[in-house]
């Protein structure tokens, strides 16, 4: 009987003699942190100064070929907007062409019905019949006029062989030497392009 106190009590004793009691959370602290190692918190470099340097140079290289690139693309957009420009600029012309070529056409027409109404009758049935060809030729005009084509049909001006074909050299006192004293028949340009020069007769 005796013998069943004794190990009854040495198992609640603690294992030292002088060995601190502990209670229930702290021997659960301790058994948590006993599980996870302690961190080194000295400070150890990231690179050395080799790596330093080859990062640097790597970097340039990089730059330069993002520098390069830049500038190719910078070109190729510049020659992009000159091969439009070139494309509008040739269009332009073509359209120019093809209307002259076609207009030309319509101005003989237009000569002998401008000749017929200066000859108009002024009273009778004529009459009648000069007002419907009046009306036709101005409907002529503007489908003309529309197309951007212009007459060069100024009098008192200087004599320019690139606008004007002279049929006459005659002495006037109402103009000077060199200017235009009638456009006989009418000449024609569609921007710079002359379609066909203004036949006229000049002063001397």
């Amino acid at each position: 009987m005796e013998e069943q106190h004794k190990k009854h009590t040495s198992r609640h004793q603690p294992a030292g003699k002088n060995a601190p009691e502990q209670s229930p959370v702290e021997h659960s602290a301790k058994k948590r942190d006993a599980s996870f190692p302690v961190e080194d918190t000295q400070f150890s470099p990231v690179a050395s100064i080799e790596d330093y340097e080859s990062m640097k140079k790597e970097f340039e290289k990089a730059t330069k070929e993002a520098a390069m690139n830049m500038d190719g693309w910078q070109r190729e957009r510049a020659e992009f907007a000159n091969y439009k420009k070139r494309i509008d600029r040739d269009q332009a012309q073509l359209h120019q062409t093809v209307t002259g070529s076609v207009i030309k056409k319509y101005l003989v027409i237009l000569d002998d019905l401008d000749l017929a109404l200066k000859n108009r009758p002024d009273s009778g049935d004529g009459a009648a019949w000069a007002e419907g060809i009046e009306l036709i030729v101005r409907k002529l005009q503007a489908v003309i006029d529309g197309e951007g084509i212009e007459r060069i049909n100024q009098n008192k001006v200087q004599f320019d062989p690139n606008l004007h074909e002279a049929i006459s050299n005659e002495d006037s006192p109402e103009f000077e030497s060199g200017e235009i004293i009638e456009i006989v028949r009418q000449g024609y340009k569609l921007g710079d392009r002359i379609l066909r020069p203004a036949m006229v007769r000049v002063a001397r």
